[in-house]
């Protein structure tokens, strides 16, 4: 919308420079009677299409500018934005003898044109300047950190922001990857994100008011323990739902969704944006079980086939046991015969074990 807005201001603006113009002509070249070769009309439809180009252009260089500043870190920018003001202080000090010598009027444009090349030409080198000698000031400020110094001479990169989904806060064992380090960097929640967790918590229906109410409690142990490092984003994107939100902002922001959402995760690799899927990290934590290791596991409950009985892993993996069906509540030797990967999780298989008082 904002960006409709700006290109109509542009149209607007390039339409009335073309028809008012003329006006602001000296008058040797009014005298030459542009209007009549040159009607008004169409003086104002070019001077439109040309200035609407110019604002698609400066669209762009808009948002690629807030990419940049989004995904930087904050000493380089701040180094950069100290660098280009000292190069433009050190410009017009230089400008000011200039700008106060006597200069014929044939030559009026010497005193702007040498003003904006100065300026770009020192804003640029100190602009360059403190990107590559910016960062050392890290070693004055904290000169015993090994982080400062590595990151000071670009051989550590600065973490990148984590954006949480909505199921993910619902899950609560975000907080356990944080608290062991798993997860760095700046823990970013959408707006659209806590509306969704109050929707939830508001519900009639028990168990999405379970979820929603855990989702704002996970969030405000994070708050508490973390402080700043939790950020709520409350930029306005245009979309259908919380996940194509997530998605923008996860693009422009240029860090990484984390989500139990296994169709969201798909979606974020076809569009190419970093996605990290909590169930894929927990199943890459399990310890591998192979073939012909031997178990203790007690039978909780049948399976699906006639001679089936479940038991489960330490971490929650199911083991589905042939011959097990009539021995629940037991806890019994079992050898593993094979193991099967699914999107949602893993399953493994196993046996009883023939003479168990042997082993």
């Amino acid at each position: 919308m904002v960006d409709l807005l700006v290109l109509i201001l542009f149209l607007i603006a390039g339409a009335a420079i073309g028809w008012f113009g003329n006006e602001f002509l000296p008058g040797k070249i009014l005298e030459m009677d542009i209007s009549s070769k040159f009607p008004r009309e169409v003086a104002s439809s070019l001077a439109a299409l040309i200035s609407t180009l110019i604002g698609f252009l400066f669209l762009q260089l808009r948002k690629s500018l807030i990419r940049q500043v989004r995904t930087m870190p904050t000493d380089l920018l701040i180094s950069r934005s100290v660098g280009i003001i000292m190069g433009l202080l050190v410009a017009n000090l230089l400008l000011a003898p200039i700008l106060l010598l006597p200069i014929p009027d044939k030559i009026f444009f010497a005193k702007p044109l040498s003003a904006i090349l100065s300026n770009i030409f020192f804003g640029l080198i100190g602009y360059n300047l403190a990107d590559i000698h910016g960062r050392t000031l890290l070693r004055i400020f904290n000169p015993n950190s090994t982080e400062a110094l590595l990151v000071a001479e670009g051989i550590l990169t600065p973490a990148t922001a984590k954006i949480l989904d909505t199921s993910v806060i619902i899950d609560g064992r975000i907080k356990y990857l944080i608290s062991c380090g798993l997860v760095e960097g700046q823990i970013i929640v959408a707006e659209a994100v806590i509306e969704e967790l109050q929707k939830l918590a508001d519900s009639s229906n028990n168990e999405k008011r379970g979820k929603g109410r855990r989702g704002l409690k996970t969030l405000t142990e994070l708050r508490e323990v973390y402080g700043r490092r939790l950020v709520v984003n409350s930029t306005k994107y245009e979309g259908p739902g919380a996940d194509e939100i997530l998605l923008k902002l996860t693009e422009d922001t240029g860090g990484v969704l984390i989500t139990a959402d296994f169709n969201l995760s798909k979606v974020a690799e076809v569009k190419a944006i970093k996605s990290l899927n909590l169930s894929d990290l927990v199943i890459s934590l399990r310890p591998d079980v192979q073939p012909g290791a031997h178990l203790n596991l007690k039978i909780v409950r049948e399976g699906k086939e006639a001679t089936q009985g479940i038991g489960y892993l330490e971490d929650g993996t199911m083991v589905v046991i042939e011959g097990a069906k009539d021995l629940i509540g037991q806890r019994l030797e079992v050898v593993i015969t094979g193991a099967l990967q699914t999107p949602t999780g893993r399953m493994i298989f196993g046996k009883l074990e023939k003479n168990p008082a042997t082993k």
